[in-house]
């Protein structure tokens, strides 16, 4: 954003206008930017006792954030894959979910959006609980699954217990359950007609538009992530252990 010498003085409501971006970031400092849209930054921050000149270091922080590519991603080994991934589940959860909610919740009756955003009030909450169910069954299943094919490779078991492990659960039987997730915000996308707008619709809309169009490209680059890389890597990764694991019990 090209910061004007009197920032401060800017509406809340044009700050948002010029950069979505700033809309998360006033709620990272428990500001609601719906709630101020006239008001100026400064009699807002001022209130919320917030020092302007740190929301704006926070958005330019933001903005110089930069995920690693799948490229950059393979070359790891799959152990900082799963962190990275963790990481991320971490952000969805305490950050981007929050502030989705926050704006469904929050944004005061738009005309001509009241109908949308009932469902949405219904709708959105049954999807955070779902994802949040997701999540913590993967790093429940796939993520301890990798950890104990990793402690297995290290010896750390028996090898009958070793083979009793790698034959219940296999990773591939994790990937087909997990494929059933990849579209979890199909019904959002429905209901939204895939995030349509009228050229002026109120800026609320258009923010909480953009971000769910935002979060379901996460979710997407996420889900290619795990599906092209992390299971591949798992699958490879229990194919060993179990070469060996039969190796052993083939020459005692």
């Amino acid at each position: 954003m090209q910061w004007k010498q009197d920032f401060e003085k800017t509406s809340v409501g044009e700050l948002v206008s010029e950069n979505y971006v700033f809309a998360a970031v006033l709620h990272y400092f428990g500001i609601s930017f719906y709630q101020y849209p006239t008001d100026s930054l400064e009699k807002v921050c001022h209130k919320h006792k917030v020092n302007p000149r740190q929301l704006v270091e926070h958005l330019e922080n933001w903005a110089q954030q930069k995920d690693p590519s799948l490229e950059d991603l393979y070359l790891n080994p799959i152990e900082l894959l799963v962190a990275y991934l963790k990481k991320k589940h971490y952000y969805f959860v305490r950050q981007e979910l929050p502030f989705l909610s926050n704006l469904i919740s929050g944004i005061p009756g738009q005309q001509g959006y009241e109908a949308l955003m009932a469902d949405l009030k219904i709708m959105f909450p049954l999807f955070v609980e779902d994802f949040i169910h997701h999540i913590h069954e993967e790093e429940s299943r796939l993520f301890k699954r990798i950890e104990l094919l990793q402690d297995i490779e290290q010896g750390e078991f028996r090898v009958q217990d070793a083979l009793v492990i790698l034959e219940k659960d296999p990773v591939q039987r994790l990937a087909d359950h997990h494929e059933i997730h990849d579209d979890e915000m199909e019904g959002i996308r429905l209901l939204t007609k895939d995030y349509f707008l009228e050229k002026d619709a109120p800026l609320p809309m258009r923010v909480l538009y953009h971000e769910l169009q935002n979060f379901e490209r996460e979710l997407s680059i996420h889900a290619k992530i795990e599906d092209e890389l992390l299971f591949p890597k798992a699958v490879e990764l229990e194919k060993e252990a179990l070469r060996k694991i039969r190796k052993q019990i083939q020459t005692n």
